[in-house]
């Protein structure tokens, strides 16, 4: 039985990713600099985070404006009330920004939701700097959020027993994938799973996962199934 969901934000529930989205429109052109870096490995994806986020100059205001045209996946809504409605624990974890995520989700009555991801804070008019409180000294990635640290806790000490699910699309999620029982995955994920011969199952957005999901509910088929 499925008994907790840990689910990516940016280019899963969100159709963009909006830390991109945020930097292109309100940072220096630097910050892409900075991406390269951690592209090429020089830096850990919290480093290159803190670092893209000082370059923003733009009032709150501004960022609101620009996140609250942000999409998410329509299917989304209702994947979320099935799961609340079967008592399956779902978590949005995210290398993103907590502040972005919440306010995205809350637009769409989903506020609910637990959120786990680097924290913003405003450090003046138009000035920001990011910490992150969910990252591990040990993560293999040096990411701002370790997923894989959380999914270990949610494993350990959570309170519903069964199996753990991970969805997700990008590198954040790669040190989970490996840590859950099973992955919904797509794009650079998908990509991840294969290669490394881990517990997968193709999604393509959050009906199709919502059918997925109800399979595993009603039986084992779907994970016996994977590879």
């Amino acid at each position: 039985m499925v008994a907790n969901v840990l689910c990516d934000f940016d280019g899963t529930v969100a159709v963009e990713d909006v830390t991109d989205g945020i930097l292109s429109r309100f940072a220096s052109s630097e910050w892409q600099d900075i991406e390269r870096a951690w592209r090429n490995g020089e830096i850990g994806s919290r480093e290159c985070m803190r670092e893209q986020v000082a370059l923003i100059r733009a009032e709150q205001s501004a960022i609101d404006s620009y996140l609250d045209t942000v999409a998410i996946d329509p299917y989304f809504p209702e994947f979320a009330a099935y799961c609340q409605a079967g008592d399956i624990g779902l978590f949005v974890v995210s290398d993103g920004i907590d502040y972005a995520i919440r306010r995205i989700l809350a637009r769409h009555g989903l506020g609910y939701l637990p959120v786990s991801a680097n924290e913003l804070h405003r450090i003046g008019a138009d000035r920001y700097r990011l910490t992150s409180p969910c990252s591990a000294e040990d993560c293999s990635a040096s990411a701002g959020t370790c997923k894989c640290a959380i999914a270990r806790t949610v494993e350990r000490e959570g309170e519903r027993a069964g199996i753990t699910l991970l969805i997700g699309d990008g590198a954040s999620d790669f040190c989970a994938a490996g840590t859950v029982d099973l992955v919904f995955a797509k794009d650079r994920l998908l990509a991840h799973c294969r290669a490394n011969g881990l517990a997968h199952v193709r999604f393509t957005d959050f009906k199709h996962a919502r059918g997925l999901l109800a399979e595993m509910v009603s039986g084992p088929s779907l994970l016996e199934g994977t590879i």
